[in-house]
C-alpha cells in the first residue's frame, strides 16, 4: 500500500496536471502536451488502482463480520466471496507495485533508427530494406510520423544503411528493445541450388536528443563538406552539399548527403550525432546495471543477437525471452505487438524484481 503522504502528493500532482491539460495554451507545444498527458494517465491508473485496493479491503472487513454471524448460509457465502476478494486484492496489489516503478524519462522521446547490413552481402542489404518496411508499417499502425534522414541504397532494392526518425507518443518506450543484431535465414533469389543462407544486420534505436539533453561543443567537431554521389560514384550534386561530422572526443562519425542543401544535411547529421551520444550514455548506464545483476532485456550489449527470422519455417524467435511465433508474414508487415508487449513485460518484471 502507498503511504498516505505519497497518496496526498500524487493526488496534488494529478489535480495540477488536470488543470494543465485543459489549458489550451499548452496544446501549442505538442511534445510537452504529450508528456503531461502521459503522466496524467499514469497517475490516474495509480490512484484508481489504490482506490480499488481500499475498496477490496473494506469488503473483506465486512465479510469478516458476516462470517462470525450465526446464519450458516450467509457465513458460507461470505467465506466464498472472501476467497475471490483476497485473490483479486493480491493481483491488484502486484499491479500497483508495477505502476509505482519509476518510468524511464526517455520512453516518451521520439527515436532515430539506424539499420545497417552486416554479414551476408547483398542478401543482408535486402533484409535491411525488409526491416525498414516492417518498422514503417508498424509506425503507420501507431500513427507515428516517419522521416528518412540518410540512406545508402544498393542497385537491387536493398540498403547498406538507412537512418530514419519516428515521432509520436511513447516511441522510444515502444521501440527501445529492437536494438541489436537481427538474423535472417532464407534462400536468396540468386541461389540456384536452393540452399538456405544466413545473413545478419544491426539495428540501433536511439532516443532523439534535444539540445537541452546534452550540449555539443563546436570545438569538439570536425566538419567536412564534399560533393554527394550516387550509385557507382556518379555525381548527384554539382555543389559541396554532403556533410561529414566527426565528434573528436568519442570518435563518432556521421555523414549526410540526402538533401541538396548543405545546411539541411548538417542539421540532420547533428541530430543523429546528438542522439548517438545520448545512446552511448544510456548504454553505459545499462552496462553498469547489468554488471550488478543479470539483465535479460535491458542490456547494454548492443552487439548481441536478439532475433532470428527463419523464412522456410515462417518462424520468428526472440532469443532474449525465448518467444517464438510462426506468423512471419504478418510480422514482416508490421504486426510486432506480440513481441513488443512481451519484451516490455519482461523488462518491467526485471525492474520489479530488482526493487524487491
Amino acid at each position: 500500500m502507498i503511504p498516505q503522504e505519497k497518496i496526498k502528493n500524487l493526488k496534488a500532482e494529478y489535480s495540477r496536471l488536470k488543470d494543465e491539460i485543459i489549458d489550451t495554451s499548452n496544446m501549442s507545444d505538442q511534445k510537452y502536451y504529450r508528456k503531461i498527458s502521459r503522466r496524467f494517465r499514469e497517475l490516474e491508473e495509480i490512484l484508481q488502482t489504490q482506490a480499488r485496493i481500499e475498496q477490496l479491503k473494506k469488503e473483506l472487513k465486512a465479510n469478516e463480520i458476516l462470517i462470525r454471524e450465526d446464519d450458516e448460509e450467509m457465513m458460507e457465502l461470505a467465506q466464498e466471496d472472501s476467497i475471490h476478494l483476497e485473490q483479486e486484492l493480491e493481483e491488484v496489489t502486484e499491479h500497483l507495485k508495477e505502476l509505482l516503478i519509476p518510468s524511464d524519462p526517455n520512453d516518451e522521446k521520439d527515436v532515430i533508427i539506424e539499420i545497417r547490413a552486416g554479414t551476408g552481402g547483398e542478401e543482408a542489404a535486402l533484409f535491411v530494406a525488409d526491416l525498414y518496411r516492417m518498422y514503417s508499417y508498424f509506425a503507420e499502425k501507431k500513427g507515428w510520423k516517419q522521416t528518412i534522414l540518410s540512406s545508402n541504397p544498393t542497385g537491387v532494392g536493398g540498403f547498406k544503411e538507412i537512418i530514419f526518425s519516428l515521432a509520436g507518443e511513447n516511441v522510444y518506450g515502444t521501440m527501445r528493445f529492437e536494438s541489436g543484431v537481427h538474423r535472417v535465414q532464407r534462400i536468396p533469389e540468386t541461389e540456384s541450388q536452393g540452399r538456405i543462407h544466413t545473413s545478419a544486420i544491426s539495428v540501433a534505436v536511439l532516443p532523439e536528443a534535444d539540445e537541452i539533453d546534452l550540449e555539443i561543443n563546436e570545438k569538439d567537431l570536425k566538419i567536412d563538406v564534399y560533393r554527394s554521389s550516387g550509385h557507382g560514384g556518379q555525381s548527384v550534386n554539382t555543389t559541396d552539399s554532403a556533410v561529414r561530422i566527426t565528434h573528436l572526443p568519442s570518435g563518432l562519425v556521421v555523414t549526410c548527403q540526402d538533401e541538396k542543401s548543405q545546411l539541411k544535411n548538417k542539421n540532420k547529421a547533428l541530430k543523429v550525432l546528438r542522439s548517438r551520444l545520448l545512446d552511448l550514455e544510456i548504454a553505459r548506464q545499462e552496462s553498469e546495471i547489468a554488471s550488478s545483476r543479470k539483465s535479460q532485456v535491458g542490456t547494454g550489449d548492443r552487439s548481441a543477437k536478439i532475433r532470428t527470422y527463419n523464412f522456410p519455417q515462417s518462424r520468428v524467435t526472440d532469443h532474449r525471452i525465448n518467444l517464438t511465433s510462426y506468423r512471419l508474414n504478418s510480422i514482416m508487415v508490421g504486426e510486432l505487438d506480440e513481441f513488443i508487449e512481451a519484451l516490455k513485460l519482461a523488462y518491467k518484471n526485471e525492474k520489479l524484481n530488482s526493487e524487491n
